[in-house]
């Protein structure tokens, strides 16, 4: 199903923020603000504002997760959000929204009343928006131990084991590769030593020439073993903190 319509167009114009009682009192015109209430994706201001943890470059929730449809970057510092799942590293940014709502007339009417649109061009249930209310003393400090933030997506289940690739160095004579920015990594038992080997090639750009020794424990594993089987294999001694911990060096192929 898509997703209802994002951003509503905003036009350049002296619109002000607010009227002041106080004639003194300076009044900015909306554009000024355009770079902080508008999303760099559809240029539209914000709906569902959502920020990337990573770097707190916000977009409308519906843009953020179609631009993560086919790349793991941030659109506007290009840096890496998650190498494999970048939609664990978005929250949503409830004040920004409301601080845009409440610069922008009838917005929020504007949204609702295209969302009803949507859902009942299709046959569906509006939602029904959330009501708040006043409770008691007691209540509320209920609610806020319940209300914990949580993560947006709940991590899948198969995604069933937890990385720390420890570089150890490389031998004399390779040199020219990148560091690894990312040590954690979150992936599937079933995943292969050869699986994580390619991944750090291509993290790194690696030379086909280059070899890469990954190690657990005192263990050298082989390319076919399971992350699953070297965990049940090594045991205690190859978990740090809940993380397998998998080390490995460059080295260069032998000639015979």
């Amino acid at each position: 199903m898509s997703s209802p319509p994002c951003g509503l167009r905003s036009h350049e114009g002296s619109t002000h923020v607010s009227d002041s009682d106080s004639e003194t009192e300076p009044k900015l015109p909306l554009n000024q603000f355009y770079p902080y209430i508008r999303c760099a994706l559809c240029c539209g201001f914000l709906i569902d504002a959502t920020t990337i943890t990573e770097c707190l470059h916000t977009y409308c929730k519906s843009c953020i997760v179609k631009h993560f449809f086919y790349s793991s970057r941030c659109p506007t510092c290009n840096i890496v959000v998650h190498q494999s799942q970048p939609l664990y590293n978005i929250r949503p940014d409830r004040q920004l929204q409301d601080i845009v709502y409440k610069m922008i007339p009838y917005l929020e009417e504007y949204e609702r009343e295209q969302m009803c649109n949507f859902y009942k061009e299709r046959g569906l249930e509006v939602p029904k928006p959330v009501m708040i209310t006043s409770p008691g003393p007691v209540v509320v400090k209920r609610q806020r131990r319940d209300n914990t933030p949580q993560s947006v997506f709940t991590i899948p289940p198969e995604l069933d084991v937890s990385l720390l690739l420890d570089f150890v160095g490389a031998e004399e004579g390779i040199s020219g590769y990148k560091p690894l920015e990312r040590r954690y990594v979150r992936v599937s038992g079933e995943a292969t030593i050869r699986h994580v080997e390619l991944f750090i090639r291509r993290k790194m750009e690696l030379s086909p020439t280059c070899l890469v020794d990954v190690v657990c424990g005192d263990h050298l594993l082989d390319p076919s073993q399971s992350l699953k089987d070297v965990q049940s294999a090594v045991g205690e001694e190859a978990l740090q903190d809940g993380l397998l911990v998998l080390q490995f060096g460059l080295i260069l192929p032998t000639h015979s």
